[in-house]
């Protein structure tokens, strides 16, 4: 079924960021090559022609199938943009297992876990496509950090990039916290209600400030226990030397 929700107004981005200058293994993530973001679907058209004027050749867009039929492409569809629809899970309440992990951000470490190891062909698709599109590349899913934040750990670490470095980027949206939450307001009552969450409770919780790196640590130190090489899950999903070499001389100087 697919879910309705009511007009809403296009706004800028509130956690669009370059990852540009963060240290790699072999040098230092390009700047202009790769962006994430939250939801680029409810860009104004201001935002979407300063978008195509620095280079945004390709979008993927992280988001359910649910949350893309509410709220299409839109305006940047109206633009010469290549999209890519990569979904890292089919619902979105298909990757938590408790009302917690929805409403308690520091506790979504099992969340990302899950994302990692069950989404690791949609994980190696975004590289790939990442490695191979021609211009910059803004990847996204609705806030901006779930989806988005393991994509972009799934990025780094194959470029080499220390966890330290990977859990400070993370850590950035939590100063954009309060603006995502009001952009995305009239949107997550229809998503709270598929979760099957009382929307009061999702009231509350939307008033909590708390912003903690704890899951994004959480995913490191799972990886780094669980496997002689944190991207085993990925390469088990078919994350190649060559695609890993490709993706180096793409984002990385």
């Amino acid at each position: 079924m697919t879910m309705t929700i009511p007009s809403i107004t296009p706004s800028p981005l509130a956690n669009l960021r370059d990852l540009g200058g963060i240290k790699a293994a072999a040098g230092r993530i390009r700047p202009g090559v790769i962006w994430r973001s939250d939801d680029i679907s409810l860009i104004d058209e201001d935002s979407a022609l300063s978008l195509v004027d620095n280079g945004l050749h390709s979008v993927i867009d992280l988001r359910s199938f649910a949350e893309v039929n509410m709220t299409g492409r839109g305006v940047l569809g109206t633009h010469p943009v290549s999209y890519h629809h990569i979904p890292f899970m089919a619902s979105v309440k298909q990757s938590v297992t408790s009302l917690e992990e929805v409403l308690n951000q520091p506790r979504f470490e099992q969340m990302y876990i899950r994302i990692f190891e069950n989404a690791a062909p949609q994980i190696v698709t975004s590289l790939a496509i990442i490695a191979h599109s021609p211009g910059t590349v803004a990847f996204h899913c609705a806030a901006g950090q779930d989806r988005t934040g393991v994509l972009a750990a799934a990025l780094l670490l194959s470029v080499g990039v220390e966890e330290q470095d990977i859990v400070a980027d993370y850590a950035l949206t939590g100063h954009n916290s309060a603006a995502i939450r009001d952009r995305l307001a009239p949107i997550m009552g229809p998503l709270m209600t598929e979760m099957g969450i009382n929307l009061d409770q999702a009231a509350r919780a939307a008033l909590r400030t708390e912003f903690s790196p704890a899951p994004m640590i959480g995913l490191m130190s799972y990886l780094r226990r669980t496997y002689s090489d944190p991207l085993v899950p990925l390469k088990r999903a078919g994350l190649s030397d060559s695609l890993i070499a490709q993706l180096g001389a793409k984002v990385v100087i």
